[in-house]
């Protein structure tokens, strides 16, 4: 007869009573698991594209061109809305800030103090109250403490700044306008002030850099002057241009280049090709029929994500204002990954410069058109809170939840089983270890004495 392990035999039974019921369990958890992680790349695909289409929507545009200077004379930039061309300029002077100096000023009484009126010519002004200038409490007002209080000044952020500079053993007072321009010059009202010391020290501070605009002769001296507050032009169409040199009376004007930068251009279309082809890859993945030539993916039977795949297709196949990616040298290859014959690119853009904006457009919020805004709104459908994705990640963790539950009860069940089971079977070994004594006895009554 053979022993009976209660043990091992109540949890063999109960764990026969809820596999099946395990078994299913454990496939919808692991289902629910691999949907989640799949939703999780589809989200970080999808998103990672709508930033490429955001990016390429910049200010810049896609069409790309260069601008640059004959010389050193400053740097020069050119967006999507520029034209080829050549321009000739002379720099007169340049805009700078008004920039004055009090020399060691003296320090007083908090009772010489009082109003100041810092005063710009573009006639704004800042009050500063000296009297509340003592920050330490010594009752005294330092330059320290004189600059402190103009940059505390309600209104002075921005505009002015006051600073100390010490020269040898002698300590300036300097005030700067943030901004350059005629407009920059900074005077002194002092008028509300004690007379004494302070109020003759900032009666006579000294210009060190003058309020100036610049001047700018587009064409060479003696054509069309451009005068204006700031370094940094913008009179020419699509041109970023910022002069940082005077240039002599005689010297010969300075030639600014305006080109197509081609390959700038190309590499505009091909990163926009390049996260298509990604998130093409990520999709195909994710809907993978399976088979011999691997498992299926995660959305192999999924209708909506199906329909995303196939929608995105089907807009950048789309024709935009008579336009579409074709005419622009960008084809589909038999797997549907998008290449570029950038041959066919540039004989385009030679005869219709606008081309490449008006199919691409923008897909900034504000003005989403052409290809770049119809995928970015349907995109958006998917990736924004509360869109597709979101939906269907709030499912699966109700699922997941859910799964979390009936596991509990499972477990509960299957210790009902083994304890039943471990009772049945610890009395099942009792008696068989009393029926085992019992045959003992019977086995002695039958035995020969020795001897």
């Amino acid at each position: 007869m053979f022993d009976i392990d209660p043990v091992t035999i109540a949890s063999q039974l109960a764990t026969v009573n809820i596999t099946p019921m395990q078994e299913r369990l454990t496939a919808q958890s692991q289902a629910a698991q691999n949907t989640s992680k799949a939703l999780s790349s589809l989200k970080s695909a999808l998103s990672a594209f709508e930033s490429t289409l955001n990016n390429l929507s910049g200010g810049d545009g896609l069409r790309k061109f260069s601008a640059s200077f004959s010389s050193d004379i400053g740097s020069a930039s050119a967006s999507s809305s520029a034209a080829p061309g050549v321009y000739s300029f002379h720099v007169e002077q340049l805009a700078t800030a008004h920039q004055i100096v009090f020399e060691d000023l003296p320090a007083v009484p908090v009772a010489s103090g009082g109003p100041l009126i810092v005063q710009l010519s573009d006639g704004s002004s800042i009050a500063v109250d000296l009297v509340a200038a003592d920050a330490d409490s010594n009752g005294s007002i330092s330059q320290a403490e004189i600059a402190r209080a103009i940059n505390q000044a309600e209104g002075a952020s921005g505009k002015v700044t006051a600073s100390l500079i010490t020269v040898g053993e002698q300590t300036q007072l300097i005030l700067s306008a943030a901004q350059t321009g005629a407009d920059s010059e900074i005077t002194l009202d002092v008028s509300a002030l004690p007379a004494g010391a302070l109020r003759t020290a900032l009666e006579g501070g000294r210009q060190l850099v003058a309020a100036q605009d610049a001047v700018v002769w587009l064409g060479g001296q003696g054509g069309v002057e451009l005068r204006q507050s700031s370094n940094t032009f913008t009179a020419i169409q699509g041109v970023s241009m910022t002069f940082t040199k005077v240039m002599n009376p005689t010297d010969a004007p300075v030639t600014l280049t305006v080109a197509a930068d081609d390959e700038g251009t190309r590499g505009g279309v091909q990163k926009f090709i390049d996260a298509f082809n990604a998130l093409k890859s990520e999709l195909d993945k994710l809907t993978a029929a399976g088979g011999e030539s691997g498992a299926a993916g995660a959305f192999a039977a999924d209708a909506g994500v199906r329909t995303l795949r196939s929608r995105l297709n089907q807009i950048i196949r789309e024709d935009f204002d008579g336009l579409s990616l074709i005419d622009l040298g960008v084809k589909a290859s038999r797997d549907g990954s998008l290449t570029l014959d950038t041959k066919r690119l540039n004989e385009k853009l030679l005869a219709d410069p606008e081309a490449l904006d008006k199919v691409f457009g923008s897909a900034r919020l504000t003005q989403r058109s052409g290809m770049l805004g119809a995928l970015d709104e349907y995109v958006e459908q998917w990736v924004k809170s509360g869109g597709q994705i979101a939906s269907r990640q709030s499912s699966v963790e109700a699922m997941r939840k859910s799964i979390t539950d009936r596991q509990a009860r499972l477990d509960l069940q299957y210790d009902s089983f083994y304890q039943r089971y471990l009772q049945q079977f610890t009395q099942l070994q009792t008696l068989q270890s009393s029926m085992n004594q019992t045959m003992g006895l019977f086995g002695s009554f039958g035995a020969t004495p020795s001897g």
